[in-house]
């Protein structure tokens, strides 16, 4: 009865924005406004707000979506563009942000990150995360999923505040030591989306129905199931990075996306609930960060000691793509495994063209039978890329119809050569996703080349009066490539909003992930697929961001006074630059840049025990503000902080934040430029260190001092950069080189401090 309340008022909210064409809204108020004292509740001062805007005989309370006051002061209504401008008048206004919304960036990874041995190591001094809270806002949980079990768990920590809200096929009884938190935020979404089409199941509840979120929070924190595979491919034990610690999902995304009003509320609830991580798969293109309302909701998660963890996004290999760029935030990229599950195509001229897929599994480690090849061109139909309708019946029966990637999911494309009776499938990569290895579990027999590949394999076609092929399905194989190397659709840097701060910050493993699946979806997410699996594969970096998130959650656990800053830069400093073969991390064919990998490849037995660490107050955030040349209006709108920009660049002159990358910029033919930074001893005491430093091309660099030498646990000692261009950049209007600087523990050589440098001239 509840529900069916709390549902038909949501279609009442929904109807009522049609007929007068209202716009959802993110009113952010003053925090110490002069006009809140008269009230007795944040919500009625809210509330009075929309009582002054809103004609006399209309209940303001029904354009109230949200009241926030954690993540930001202020609320989230409905309103019309007349009464938005009187709106923006009043007093205690300090901005006003239309609703936005935001995309989700979409077994074997723990083993990979040296993780399954927990006698000793990372999961042994961490506990495997126990204690520490990762909050995930995504699509929702399948709590039934048995990574969900809370066999051996802890208590839940005094400390949590949250709970396990009902709805839709989901009771209070759906949360236990594990899964210890699930709420639901719709409110923006449902004023914003016309309703969905049949075909289309959503719960109005915690309990997810697209995945997404049931596969990124067992990601994060899942807890260990053996036996896990997809139809016996990467079998094994299945296990989050944390597999200790304990999950709050907090459900912002629905069948059309996710909202920034309900992003918002998520992360309101979360800093109140007493999260330790807080995990984004999400995000958009770059914005400036007075307009990103997961930037400013995630300052106020820093204040309070939280650690952000956000997808850079799948906009990759595009320069200046990575998105969730500011400096509180770690961003994460997506780097391969060295798992791959072979599909051979085996042509009739006995070629062989390499390609990956997960059909059907390691009990089918054979050959399909030999087959015509088809590829259709040259119609309107979009034949190339096996759209629905374009697959004539009688030139595709009992053939294995080649396919071009694009326009529609690659699993769909199977369905459709299905459907039209087709007998397999070639999945053939453009020139946009050149050799991507991306793996489904498809519908029917089928492989994914790439587009070098894929070139070689319609010279065939075209050159041959029968071409006929067959695919030979090699299971799981593990070890015989080279690994990490960064995902082709990973976004790139350096950010167009900040490029004073490097990002990405680091990569993870983001494809071909395994990981939890809900039961009441195929694992390749299509309606007419009937096959289930508590397991199922999926890439991007929304799945790299949890394998971070978890990882946090262990250092957490082992260092529970540590700083969100101070995570990041063990994370940062301890990362790997070289694959599993000891050679440079590649991207595509060539070394991975810092702007596509950040500080390197993320490694948590050496970030659970970094030796020093950079360290930054939330205070440090407001100079660098100052710096980028934010002004106090926005300054104040991230930060909630008012200041005045001329006096704090007076006492704080030179100032440069503390970040563990360093980015250094030379505009308008200036030579030089000089960074400072201090470091914590977190190691040993009586540490000493001394620096090593491989300059950028065009660059010369002199440290001062050269060696650092630590008395106590916890000492801060600063050293200083100089950055001297050798020769003015002429030409291009942009141009950049990158470098390292590194400390060196002069007796413990497990201590290695790196920190990343890019220069960059700007004519």
């Amino acid at each position: 009865m509840v529900f069916s309340t709390i549902f038909l008022c949501f279609l009442l909210l929904q109807v009522q924005a049609n007929a007068s064409n209202l716009q959802t809204y993110m009113i952010q108020l003053h925090p110490q406004g002069l006009t809140s004292s008269v009230f007795e509740s944040k919500l009625q001062w809210h509330l009075s707000f929309l009582e002054q805007t809103l004609s006399v005989e209309e209940d303001c309370s029904s354009r109230l979506l949200y009241s926030y006051s954690n993540a930001m002061e202020g609320f989230a209504a409905q309103l019309s563009e007349t009464e938005l401008e009187y709106l923006k008048k009043l007093a205690d206004v300090v901005a006003v942000r239309a609703d936005r919304k935001y995309e989700i960036q979409t077994t074997y990874s723990h083993k990979f990150l040296g993780l399954s041995v927990c006698t000793q190591g990372v999961c042994y001094k961490s506990s495997m995360g126990q204690g520490a809270i990762v909050g995930v806002l995504d699509t929702g949980v399948w709590p039934e999923s048995p990574s969900f079990g809370d066999s051996k768990m802890p208590p839940i920590p005094q400390k949590w505040r949250g709970g396990c809200q009902e709805g839709q096929d989901f009771n209070s009884s759906s949360c236990n030591r594990k899964l210890i938190g699930a709420k639901f935020f719709i409110k923006g979404h449902h004023v914003a989306s016309s309703p969905p089409s049949d075909t289309v199941q959503e719960y109005v509840s915690p309990r997810d129905s697209h995945g997404h979120g049931t596969h990124t929070s067992s990601t994060a924190a899942g807890a260990s199931v053996a036996g896990a595979s997809v139809f016996g491919n990467g079998a094994g034990v299945a296990q989050g990075m944390a597999p200790g610690a304990h999950i709050a999902v907090y459900k912002v995304c629905w069948f059309s996306g996710c909202y920034s009003s309900d992003i918002v509320a998520a992360m309101d609830s979360a800093i109140r609930d007493g999260v330790d991580i807080l995990s984004l798969s999400l995000g958009g293109f770059p914005l400036p960060f007075f307009d990103d309302s997961i930037a400013i909701g995630s300052f106020r998660a820093m204040q309070h000691g939280i650690s952000v963890i956000c997808a850079a996004g799948n906009n990759g290999p595009t320069q200046s793509s990575v998105a969730n760029v500011a400096p509180w935030i770690t961003t994460i990229g997506a780097g391969t495994l060295d798992r791959t599950f072979p599909a051979i195509v085996r042509l009739s001229n006995r070629e062989a063209i390499p390609g990956e897929s997960m059909y059907p599994g390691n009990k089918f480690n054979q050959a399909t039978k030999e087959l015509e090849l088809v590829y259709l061109t040259g119609g309107q139909m979009g034949s190339e890329l096996c759209l629905k309708g374009s697959l004539p019946r009688e030139q595709v029966e009992g053939k294995m119809v080649v396919c071009d990637r694009g326009v529609n999911g690659r699993s769909e494309k199977g369905q459709i050569v299905k459907e039209s009776g087709g007998a397999a499938m070639i999945l053939a990569n453009t020139e946009i996703n050149l050799e991507e290895d991306l793996v489904d579990v498809h519908v029917l027999p089928a492989t994914l080349i790439g587009f070098a590949e894929a070139n070689r394999l319609k010279a065939y076609i075209n050159t041959t009066t029968d071409p006929k092929a067959r695919i030979q399905f090699g299971g799981t194989v593990i070890g015989r490539t080279r690994a990490p190397s960064v995902a082709q659709f990973s976004s790139r840097g350096p950010s167009p909003t900040n490029p004073s701060t490097l990002k990405p910050d680091v990569i993870a493993p983001g494809v071909n992930i395994i990981a939890a699946w809900p039961q009441n979806l195929a694992p390749t997410g299509l309606l007419e697929d009937s096959r289930r699996s508590n397991f199922t594969v999926m890439s991007g970096t929304s799945m790299s961001c949890p394998h971070v998130s978890g990882i946090a959650a262990l250092i957490h656990s082992a260092h529970p006074k540590w700083t969100p800053a101070a995570i990041k830069s063990a994370i940062m400093t301890t990362a790997d630059v070289t694959d599993r073969f000891g050679k440079p991390i590649l991207d595509g064919n060539k070394p991975a840049s810092v702007f596509a990998m950040g500080a390197g490849h993320v490694n948590p037995t050496r970030a659970i025990d970094p030796g020093l660490v950079y360290d930054i107050k939330p205070y440090d955030y407001v100079i660098h503000l100052c710096v980028l040349g934010y002004t106090h209006s926005e300054i104040f709108i991230i930060t909630h902080m008012n200041v005045s920009c001329h006096k704090v660049l007076q006492m704080n002159k030179g100032f440069t934040l503390n970040y563990p990358s360093m980015s250094v910029v030379f505009k308008h033919g200036t030579t030089s430029k000089m960074v400072s930074r201090w470091l914590t001893n977190v190691g040993s005491p009586n540490s000493v260190y001394e620096v090593e430093v491989t300059a950028p091309e065009g660059v010369s660099v002199r440290v001062k001092p050269r060696r650092l030498v630590f008395k106590h646990v916890n000492e801060s000692l600063s050293y200083k950069v100089w950055f001297m261009s050798e020769k003015r950049r002429e030409g291009r209007k942009v141009s950049s080189t990158e470098g390292h600087l590194t400390w060196l523990h002069s007796e413990n050589s497990k201590y290695r401090v790196r920190s990343p440098i890019v220069v960059t001239w700007k004519n």
